[in-house]
């Protein structure tokens, strides 16, 4: 049996769904319960306050991102030794990823649709600012609109006195829906964002701890604890996610890559699908170039929009030292005898010794923080030694045979970045000789010449800067070109979440292609270093870390 759990929604953005859950997860904790924290969606910064009320890793539920038959076992995976989950809903309870062409009820993506498939109860957060009566045919609307998902009560937020209190109350017993906690308001527990949102855990420090005892007292003190725990459930069936299964599984499904002789990446177009979803329509139309190369290839490597004739082509730019890295991903060879390490599993504390394989470097710390639990626990059921770094202090680890560079704020912490010279310089060398090296987001920035004006590793032959708008939305992306992660042709959902641009970028493959309301090229594959803006989930993606670990192998052997 699965741990039953409990969802946190909200009729919209901003009503306080990550206050209440961050405090609902640390005041169960404080009342003796196991907690497994999780989000909906492709959100980094939430789980990491989940994570400190927890006590363990928060982690994500994405139909989009890993597709729906995977949301279930995740969901075991992460709650395995818990006896209560709570999970924190996005946006909206039935907003999630827009497609006209979808025919089911709820969105893609949606609380909604992930509270159906867990067969769990929602408790409705309703920020009560405003609200009088008619807060009755709120949750009227709410508790019937689509028949798979059950509102179990509501929690009144930010609630203004004590005669607003009743009045409330009342609304909600004309509908039938029970009060489950009472929050007055206190904007003291306000948390300092920017421009994605909250100030990530990591960033924030003590302070991240002190708001998250905060959330936990206040919680504790104005909800109804027992009644949460009567009142999850669930109705999960089936074996929890297993990384040595998918890996495995995804090894079965893999095309042989193919050796070409001019020591290009092998692998031919592959027309598997991924689990989770049908292949996007990508056309054939090519997009107007601009006149000015460099603009043109800023707009491919940021994958923005330009305007009518400056719409992106696509080239992408990346340093000329990089090109002689080009060679073939070998397949995984036989396992090794020779050292092991023993690990810690975080999910389970389970004890696991593994023979000890390829050094994957990950880069953590305040300026790299966007991450999910699974990558990591890929990574090891691949073979791999993962050893976690910060790039503003720490130099390459010993060994390293393939670096993982994930999404996070580099633009907040770019003069430190690059102070550090010596890892910036042991970047560019190792990419010089073929170090694989897996590159999102925060990791194209750092890969680039210069971020806001500071001098970043110089592997990518690009510029990046602050922009003016935030760029962020689901992806169907086809790889266009075989590389230490996918073959061409593969197609993967991704999300991009950004506000930064790059410029005066040179020419090299394009990592991705998709079509929005135009065609568009983004990203950079050259050897052994695959760099994007695109934010994938590993576990959605089992086979990526399964050529990334056998690329590292390969590299180690040399």
């Amino acid at each position: 049996m699965s741990a039953p759990a409990i969802v946190i929604a909200a009729p919209a953005s901003g009503s306080g769904k990550t206050t209440l859950a961050t405090g609902l997860i640390g005041a169960l904790r404080r009342a003796g319960h196991q907690v497994a924290p999780f989000k909906v969606g492709p959100d980094y910064i939430d789980p990491g306050y989940h994570g400190l009320a927890a006590g363990r890793p928060g982690r994500n539920l994405d139909p989009v991102l890993v597709g729906e038959d995977r949301v279930v076992p995740l969901y075991r995976h992460g709650a395995q030794g818990c006896d209560i989950a709570v999970v924190e809903g996005v946006m909206g309870l039935f907003d999630g990823r827009i497609d006209e062409h979808r025919t089911e009820p709820v969105a893609e993506g949606s609380t909604a649709q992930v509270a159906s498939l867990l067969g769990a109860p929602v408790v409705l957060v309703v920020d009560a600012r405003g609200h009088s009566q008619s807060l009755a045919a709120l949750l009227h609307g709410f508790a019937t609109f689509d028949s798979s998902v059950r509102l179990g009560g509501v929690i009144l937020n930010r609630v203004g006195s004590e005669r607003h209190e009743q009045v409330l109350r009342s609304a909600c017993d004309r509908v039938g829906i029970p009060v489950l906690g009472v929050l007055p308001r206190m904007t003291e527990l306000e948390v300092p964002s920017r421009h994605l949102g909250l100030i990530p855990a990591v960033e924030h420090g003590t302070a991240a701890t002190r708001a998250v005892d905060a959330m936990t007292t206040l919680v504790a003190a104005h909800v109804d604890l027992p009644a949460i725990v009567a009142l999850a459930g669930g109705s999960v069936r089936g074996p929890a996610w297993d990384p040595l299964t998918e890996l495995a599984a995804a090894a079965d499904r893999a095309v042989p890559d193919r050796k070409q002789s001019s020591g290009e990446l092998g692998g031919s177009p592959s027309t598997a699908r991924t689990p989770h979803g049908p292949a996007p329509a990508m056309s054939s139309e090519r997009s107007p170039l601009p006149t000015d190369p460099n603009a043109q290839a800023a707009a491919t490597l940021s994958g923005r929009a330009l305007p009518s004739s400056t719409e992106p082509g696509v080239t992408a730019g990346m340093a000329q030292s990089a090109h002689a890295a080009e060679r073939p991903v070998e397949p995984a060879p036989p396992a090794r005898t020779g050292q092991t390490t023993t690990i810690t599993d975080a999910t389970a504390g389970e004890r696991r010794t593994r023979i000890g394989g390829p050094v994957i470097a990950m880069a953590g710390g305040a300026a790299f923080t966007f991450g999910y639990a699974e990558h990591r626990e890929l990574l090891l059921a691949a073979g791999a030694q993962v050893v976690v770094f910060d790039p503003l202090t720490d130099e390459l680890p010993e060994d390293t045979a393939g670096l993982v560079l994930p999404g996070g704020f580099p633009e907040e912490h770019a003069a430190q970045l690059s102070a550090n010279v010596r890892l910036r310089s042991a970047i560019a060398d190792g990419a010089t000789h073929g170090l694989p090296i897996h590159a999102e987001c925060a990791g194209l920035l750092y890969l680039t010449r210069s971020l806001d004006g500071h001098p970043m590793a110089g592997v990518i032959d690009a510029d990046a800067e602050f922009g003016p708008r935030l760029t962020l939305g689901y992806r169907d992306a086809v790889a266009l070109h075989d590389s230490v992660l996918w073959q061409a042709g593969a197609r993967v959902r991704g999300h991009e979440f950004h506000r930064t641009r790059l410029t005066k970028a040179g020419t090299a493959k394009a990592a991705w292609g998709w079509r929005t309301t135009q065609s568009v090229s983004e990203g950079a594959v050259v050897g052994q270093v695959h760099a994007s803006y695109l934010h994938t989930h590993p576990a959605g993606n089992p086979d990526a870390i399964r050529r990334f670990v056998a690329a590292a192998t390969g590299f180690e052997s040399r």
